[in-house]
């Protein structure tokens, strides 16, 4: 299980970054909401778009759920 965190702030495109922890860009604390422990992406994407539809994976940690 790892711990994830969506980006608070948006991208240029809209989309809401989500992290594993430990990702060399996860954003700084004040910029990042925890989102849980998943045993992989996809949950911990469908989890960011309770509160940021617009959410997907980090395209260098969570590259199987990196869709634009």
């Amino acid at each position: 299980m790892d711990s994830y965190y969506v980006n608070k702030n948006a991208q240029a495109n809209g989309d809401h970054q989500v992290h594993k922890y430990g990702c060399s860009y996860l954003p700084e604390e004040a910029n990042r909401e925890y989102l849980g422990e998943f045993s992989n992406c996809h949950d911990a994407v469908k989890e960011a778009k309770k509160t940021y539809p617009q959410s997907n994976g980090c395209y260098y940690c969570s590259n199987a759920c990196h869709t634009s």
